[in-house]
Formats: structure tokens, sequence, C-alpha cells
């Protein structure tokens, strides 16, 4: 019964915050996320011309529960102001369907929608994350966006392919406050992304996700740090808002949720929570959640700066 309720929230909205489950398990009242319609980032200077921009193919071939017209409709709306092409991709990975895009996006590709326990599966093929890695060496660009179990474990193939080695857990700062990375805190660190002329992101805001470790020649964007546990469940009914001391877990040092690196000719973003390019509204009260949330006011051009990177803009 828990699986059904589960496949039909995740049928239309996305698996993002780690309240939705913890409000599950232990009975909370907590209403599904919508997408906030309302949600404008204004773009005085947009890269391209309206509809002329490059190909960006947007993956929903892989049990995504993010779509461009569900939880992320906001990031189509964003970079389509931008002058960007933005599509879906109800196609499985080939070489023919990479062809004509610039760059690729999946967002918390799963396995399965239902089946969330170990051992964790692969959402892509081994022949799709050749093709993907392919295009990438040849000069293509990877935004990857995973989250909590089972999200991490079912890309977690397609990211060790490009030296990535992601957990397939769930992200708890320690401390209960608001997951703000920034500057000061030297939590949000200077970067190609982060510090461009003109387009500097000072803070970012999170909400959950897992971590993962980079490998030696990519460039961290956010680090987790000694305020953060990932707990690694075997069961998805081991995710609680208060973790029983039987779930392993192990200290977010030396673990990041964003970092980027070049692959052959081509480029990756790999980010370990969907929430922040998303604009939703929670529950009964609509909290809102992502680039619409109060204090997440530098999210969108942290999107914006993030394909601009992968576009080979600067």
């Amino acid at each position: 019964m828990m699986k059904l309720l589960l496949s039909t929230i995740f049928s239309k909205s996305a698996p993002f915050s780690l309240l939705i489950l913890f409000a599950l398990w232990a009975n909370v009242g907590v209403g599904q996320q919508v997408s906030d319609e309302n949600f404008s980032y204004p773009i005085i200077d947009p890269k391209y011309s309206l509809g002329n921009g490059p190909l960006i193919l947007f993956d929903e071939a892989h049990n995504n529960a993010s779509t461009l017209k569900g939880a992320y409709s906001a990031f189509r709306k964003l970079l389509t102001a931008d002058g960007y092409t933005v599509v879906a991709s109800k196609e499985k990975v080939t070489s023919q369907v990479l062809k004509k895009a610039r760059v690729y996006v999946t967002v918390n590709a799963m396995y399965d929608l239902e089946d969330w326990n170990l051992p964790a599966r692969s959402a892509f093929s081994r022949q799709e994350i050749k093709d993907l890695s392919d295009w990438v060496a040849n000069g293509g660009s990877l935004f990857l966006v995973t989250d909590h179990m089972p999200c991490g474990g079912s890309v977690s193939e397609l990211a060790e392919r490009f030296g990535i080695n992601i957990l397939n857990g769930f992200a708890i700062r320690r401390d209960g406050l608001p997951e703000v990375f920034s500057k000061k805190k030297k939590t949000l660190l200077p970067s190609e992304i982060t510090a461009h002329p003109g387009m500097e992101i000072d803070s970012v805001m999170c909400w959950g996700g897992t971590g993962f470790i980079a490998p030696s020649h990519a460039k961290a964007i956010t680090v987790l740090g000694e305020n953060y546990r990932i707990y690694l469940p075997s069961d998805v009914s081991q995710i609680k808002r208060r973790v029983v001391d039987t779930v392993p877990y192990i200290s977010g040092m030396g673990l990041v949720n964003g970092a980027y690196l070049k692959f052959g000719k081509g480029r990756i973003v790999m980010f370990g929570d969907g929430a922040p390019f998303s604009a939703q509204l929670q529950g009964i009260k609509s909290e809102k959640r992502g680039m619409n949330h109060p204090s997440a006011g530098q999210n969108a051009q942290f999107l914006l700066n993030i394909i601009h990177w992968l576009d080979k803009i600067y």
C-alpha cells in the first residue's frame, strides 16, 4: 500500500524533499508538491533571442518524476526566457537522440518508481551509458542531477563512468538549520560557475538530497562537511525524521553535493539535490520550495550560470 501511495505521488510531483518522505513515515499530513506557476525571474539580457538558442534535451525516459510539465516547469520557463530550446526527451539515450543537443539534462532518474530498496539498479543501460559518455567526450555537456535514495543508486553507474562516486543515501544537516550554502560559510566555493563577473553567486539553498565523492580533477561547488551526515538505509522504511541508531551513516566531511568537471572535449555538472532548480508549492499552506523560496533568491541565477558553463559561453 505504501509503495502504491509513493508511486501515485511521484507520478504527479518530484521526490525532492525528505520532508515529504518523513511525513509519510511519521503519518504527518503534508500535501503534495505542485509547480509554482507564478514564479518568474527577470532576465535583462538573454543569451539568445527567443527560440534561437541551442537545444537542451530534458530526460523523461527513465522513470523521472521530475518533468517539464510538472516539478520542473519553472526550469523550462527560465531557460526558455534565456533563449534556449528546451525539449522533453521520451526516448532512451542513443547517439542519434543526442546528435542535435548542446546539453542533456537528467533529473532524478529512477530504476523503479515503486521499489526503492537495495540492491540498487541502474536507470540507464550499459549501452546508454556508453553512448552518453562518448557524446560528452566528443564535446557534449551533461547536467546530472540526482537526489536521496533511491535516486543516487539509480545513476551511480552513469556517474562512475565520469569518476563520480554517488552515495545512495540521504543527507541530513545535524543541527536542523536551513541548508543555505554560502561563500561566507565557505560551503559555496568560488569557481567559474559561482564567480563569473557580473553573475556572482554568494549563496544557494538546498533541501536534503545526497552527497558524492568527486574525482580529483573536478571542481567542488558546494561542500557538505561536518554539519552533515549521509545515512545509508537498506530499506525505504528506514527513511524517517528520527533515524534509528541501527541505520549506518558517514560524516559529510570530504563530501560534496555539487561539482563540475571536463571530460574529454565535453563538460559535466553534477548536483546531489533536485529541489534547488525547481519552484514548487508544498502542502496546504503552499510553502515555497526551490527557486521561489525567499532564501533562494540566487538559485535561478545559479541555474543560468550552470547552463552557460555547460553551453561553453565561458
